[in-house]
């Protein structure tokens, strides 16, 4: 019986390890995508004022 109750100590144990690792690999996912947009609406974001500009004069 003691055995059992120490196997389940572990056992919550590493759900929690696994989860918490589950969510930084998502949130480093999660940045690394983000980084990739930025650079993408910036280059929109001058294209656009670029436009902008010619449609002034």
């Amino acid at each position: 019986m003691e055995q059992e109750k120490d196997n389940f100590w572990l056992y919550i144990g590493a759900l929690i390890i696994a989860v918490i690792g589950g969510v930084l690999l998502l949130k480093a996912r999660e940045n690394e995508v983000s980084g990739w947009d930025n650079g993408a609406i910036q280059e929109s974001k001058q294209e656009v004022n670029k436009q902008l500009d010619k449609a002034k004069k």
